[in-house]
């Protein structure tokens, strides 16, 4: 019987990419409708995407007694020296909705050039085990922000980022394009593979 693991996440589109990125692997995700528990508290209040990954994972482990899959991601931009980093999905308020984040992120590059508008997705993968092992891979994906928001797929900042080497943004991109390159994909696939390496060892 494959081995079950928990994503420690109630985000459904973040799932949905976990779960097609994990297809191939020998194993039974689970989700919190899953489970009869869930810890009552996963605040990221880490300094780094590590932290708040790590936070996520171990409390579910803790809670359900099972391995636990999670992830923390955002978009760091040069011309706000790396903002808004680990607090991209709070960029605009503790509550803030995707629209607000992002309204607030043109806000502050509306007389930013276009040449200068560089910045990159960061994200970092974990899955900790009951047995305290814990494994972490991580990806990037360069790129810029856009002058305007175009697409409807994806989600947080993908109407505004256009990857490097293509003219859409993230959010115009096919499911099967998205994963290829994007940051959450990188990392997913090296952990997935850790995770297989350990698996059979």
């Amino acid at each position: 019987m494959p081995p079950e693991i928990v994503i420690a996440s109630s985000n459904k589109a973040k799932i949905a990419e976990i779960v097609e990125i994990f297809s191939e692997l020998d194993v039974t995700l689970l989700t919190k409708s899953d489970l009869s528990v869930w810890p009552d508290d996963m605040e990221e209040s880490g300094v780094t995407y590590l932290d708040n990954a790590l936070i996520k994972a171990r409390a579910v482990c803790r809670v359900t007694g099972k391995p636990a899959l999670a992830d923390d991601s955002g978009i760091e931009v040069d011309a706000l020296d790396g903002a808004p980093g680990v607090h991209s999905a709070r960029f605009a308020g503790a509550n803030a909705t995707e629209e607000e984040n992002n309204q607030k992120l043109e806000g502050l590059l509306s007389s930013t050039p276009k040449e200068k508008r560089g910045a990159r997705y960061r994200c970092v993968a974990v899955v900790v085990f009951p047995e305290g092992d814990e494994i972490a891979a991580h990806g990037t994906c360069e790129g810029t922000i856009a002058e305007s928001p175009k697409g409807e797929g994806g989600f947080g900042y993908d109407p505004w980022f256009i990857p490097f080497g293509g003219s859409r943004r993230m959010a115009e991109l096919s499911t099967e394009e998205k994963h290829a390159i994007s940051h959450r994909g990188k990392a997913l696939r090296a952990l997935a593979e850790k995770l297989d390496q350990r698996l059979k060892a």
